[in-house]
């Protein structure tokens, strides 16, 4: 059963990354970006793609890292007493 399994999600795999690699080539057109002070970047639709992505990845790691790099709270101690009430 698990062998069926991981050679569905390896197909899975396959599928994805022709399907993204076929995107990546038809929109391999030259797309320019406009900035301020009449400043210009010219790159392929795939690169300008592929570079938001990277910095979105980013911007949420350097979100995420304050809950990575909180201190954890130690939970070893007794558990406290409850008198009934």
């Amino acid at each position: 059963m698990t062998t069926l399994l991981k050679l569905l999600v390896w197909l899975l795999r396959i599928v994805v990354f022709v399907g993204l690699f076929g995107l990546a080539i038809k929109n391999s057109g030259p797309m320019e970006l406009r900035f301020f002070l009449d400043q210009a970047w010219t790159a392929p639709v795939s690169v300008v793609i592929l570079t938001v992505f990277a910095i979105g990845v980013a911007v949420g790691l350097t979100a995420a890292l304050s809950v990575f790099l909180r201190p954890q709270r130690n939970t070893d101690h007794e558990p406290r007493k409850h008198d009934g009430n």
